[in-house]
């Protein structure tokens, strides 16, 4: 049985490598980035632009999510993305934070200079 399921996981993981994108940027939790979606209206596509803060990342392979925050008329959004999905064009990092925590849920809590990160310089 342990076979079995070794050889399908084998299977899956070199399946899954043809999908997965290689030219992404280290994303860490705690940075601005920019990211350029697909968007489709009616029979026409555009790149719209998304901009926010990663307060968390789900790492699964093929499957890895990261969820961006951004603060639209006071009102938080948050949104979770796939990042190997292929309606993800660019990803770009606009600044990198020195955090403490796996997750940011606490941004949630907070407004206005409250949620301000402290700035990493590599």
């Amino acid at each position: 049985m342990y076979l079995k399921t070794n050889k399908k996981q084998l299977i899956i993981s070199q399946l899954e490598k043809k999908f997965q994108k290689i030219e992404i940027p280290i994303i860490n939790i705690g940075d601005s980035i920019k990211m350029g979606i697909l968007i489709q209206e009616g029979s026409k596509e555009r790149i719209q632009n998304v901009e926010g803060v990663v307060i968390s990342k789900h790492n699964s392979q093929l499957n890895t999510t990261i969820t961006i925050r951004k603060v639209l008329q006071n009102i938080g959004v948050e949104r979770v993305y796939l990042i190997h999905s292929p309606r993800i064009k660019t990803i770009q990092i606009v600044k990198r934070a020195k955090i403490r925590r796996a997750k940011l849920y606490y941004l949630r809590s907070r407004s206005g200079k409250a949620t301000r990160l402290k700035q990493k310089f590599h």
